[in-house]
């Protein structure tokens, strides 16, 4: 197995990771309010798609940033649109030969996206449903 099979692997598991966080959520859970300047978790899901179209730039430096919040369900399809495209272009235009290319997309938005299911998981269990408990070792996550 190589570098783009283990970075496609990344993206596959933070696709599996973020829709036990946003899918099937209460009614009450997009616009969960914490205080204290804490992004809700629209606000949270919007920035994980700005971090992930910061990723596609690296691939394809014609990617543009999207200003306006949209409704839950279109955040929740344009984040997972948005892990699909990166998947596709790490596959068909493979990495780019830079130093440290691969080290940097992981240190940087990948692990900036799965910090942020791990945000809205939590918030998710204060709006009243959390996560159901799972191994994910054993999780059933293939590289599309």
């Amino acid at each position: 197995m190589d570098e783009v099979y283990f970075l496609r692997h990344y993206i596959s598991t933070l696709k599996y990771r973020s829709s036990k966080a946003i899918l099937n959520t209460p009614i009450n859970y997009y616009n969960f309010d914490l205080g204290s300047g804490v992004r809700t978790p629209i606000e949270i899901l919007k920035h994980m798609s700005d971090v992930i179209r910061y990723a596609q730039t690296v691939f394809d430096d014609r990617i543009q940033m999207v200003e306006e919040i949209s409704t839950w369900d279109d955040e929740v399809n344009i984040f997972f649109k948005e892990l699909s495209k990166l998947d596709e272009l790490i596959e068909t235009t493979g990495i780019p030969q830079r130093e440290r290319i691969i080290e940097q997309l992981i240190q940087g938005p990948l692990s900036d996206a799965m910090t942020h299911v791990g945000q809205l998981s939590m918030i998710r269990r204060m709006a009243g449903e959390p996560i159901p408990r799972e191994n994910f070792i054993k999780a059933e996550i293939r590289v599309e």
